[in-house]
């Protein structure tokens, strides 16, 4: 046996002594081959070839850039130069991120049109992670909108709903409008007119108090309304619009009467009250409590409605025409659409007659209250939150 091995050492011998060639890695007395060349050579099958060439087609076909994911998605270039327009920031945003969100919006029915409306109100809304364990929010959100059609329709008005904190915020918030005597219906509704009312309602014992003073039912039309609104509201706000009317002197009974019967009258700022009331009492030299049945007369705008129309009257009456803009009327007149109030107190009248007036109210109606532009707050768009 020694001696055959030996001999087959011997014929190898010179073949072992070679250079190591490229396909061998040499170490000491052992040789391990790099390559496949000690097995027989075999053909490569298409499939693989076509698979990697139809990879490289799609990758190709991929959207480079955001405008190119939302074009894809559904938006005209109108519709993605103002979101653009809106929030620069989302030219460079993250690809895979912005698919995701949109994968969501879709499955909720949102359109392009209407998420244009949504970035044009919340601009940071695309940047915010809503697409992060949203299964649970939306089945929340389904049972309490009861429709798909509904959610999509609060989302549109309030974005947030899909961002604030489901379990800190948005259900404790519900259960707290439940316990006060909401039903869910009329909460539907208020989440759907009120953007704030999720994150700005709070309660305390001097608002439940407010609450109790209108004297309202929960089956009352207008309790919802007073409810909301006065959750929403701050409470030296509240006190502010309460000592407002005090000075016109209104009773604490009256006022919560007129918020029972007229709730919107404490969304109104202190300072529109204070100019209608003054208008009111001093110009038309109508009693204060003429608003508790009349409440229109401070939601009147009163450079476009109230001072052109009472005007009006006043110059009918200096021209001595018969048909007169006083008492009762005046407060028809006050309520009339605009087609309406020019039908019945200026188009009525001969042409001659009617230009006169006509020029009059014009002139009226342009005139702006001194330092208008500087008495009002910067206009900001988006939600007020």
């Amino acid at each position: 046996m020694q001696s055959r091995f030996g001999s087959l050492v011997k014929q190898l011998k010179p073949r072992l002594l070679l250079p190591p060639s490229q396909n061998f890695v040499t170490f000491p007395k052992v040789l391990y081959p790099t390559s496949g060349l000690l097995f027989p050579p075999t053909t490569y099958s298409t499939v693989c070839q076509a698979k990697e060439e139809s990879v490289e087609v799609d990758i190709r076909d991929q959207p480079k850039n955001s405008a190119e994911v939302l074009r894809s998605w559904g938006c005209s270039d109108i519709d993605i130069s103002k979101m653009f327009m809106r929030r620069p920031a989302l030219r460079s945003t993250d690809l895979n991120q912005l698919r995701s969100k949109l994968n969501v919006l879709s499955g909720l029915g949102i359109t392009a049109p209407q998420l244009v409306k949504i970035i044009n109100c919340r601009p940071r809304f695309l940047s915010c992670r809503f697409n992060h364990c949203i299964d649970e929010r939306l089945e929340f959100f389904m049972r309490l909108f009861e429709s798909r059609e509904v959610l999509v329709k609060a989302i549109v008005r309030n974005p947030s709903l899909l961002i604030y904190d489901l379990h800190n915020k948005i259900k404790p918030v519900i259960k707290l409008y439940e316990g006060i005597g909401l039903s869910m219906e009329d909460l539907i509704q208020m989440l759907l007119q009120r953007a704030t009312l999720i994150p700005r309602t709070s309660f305390n014992d001097e608002k439940m108090e407010y609450i109790r003073k209108t004297r309202l039912s929960t089956d009352s039309r207008m309790y919802k309304y007073v409810v909301t609104i006065i959750g929403v509201s701050r409470l030296e706000t509240l006190r502010r619009k309460i000592s407002n009317f005090e000075k016109f002197g209104f009773s604490e009974d009256e006022i919560f009467g007129l918020l029972g019967s007229s709730p919107l009258v404490f969304t109104l700022s202190v300072d529109k009250v204070q100019r209608n009331m003054t208008f009111i009492i001093g110009k038309m030299k109508f009693p204060a409590k003429v608003i508790l049945e009349n409440p229109f007369l401070l939601y009147s705008n009163l450079e476009a409605v109230l001072k052109p129309r009472v005007f009006l009257a006043g110059k009918i009456h200096e021209l001595g025409l018969d048909l007169q803009i006083k008492g009762p009327r005046m407060l028809t007149a006050l309520r009339m659409t605009e087609k309406r109030f020019l039908k019945a107190f200026i188009n009525c009248h001969p042409k001659d007659v009617a230009d006169e007036l006509m020029e009059f109210y014009t002139n009226a109606k342009s005139v702006k209250r001194l330092a208008e532009n500087y008495s009002k707050k910067n206009f900001h768009q988006g939600f007020p939150f």
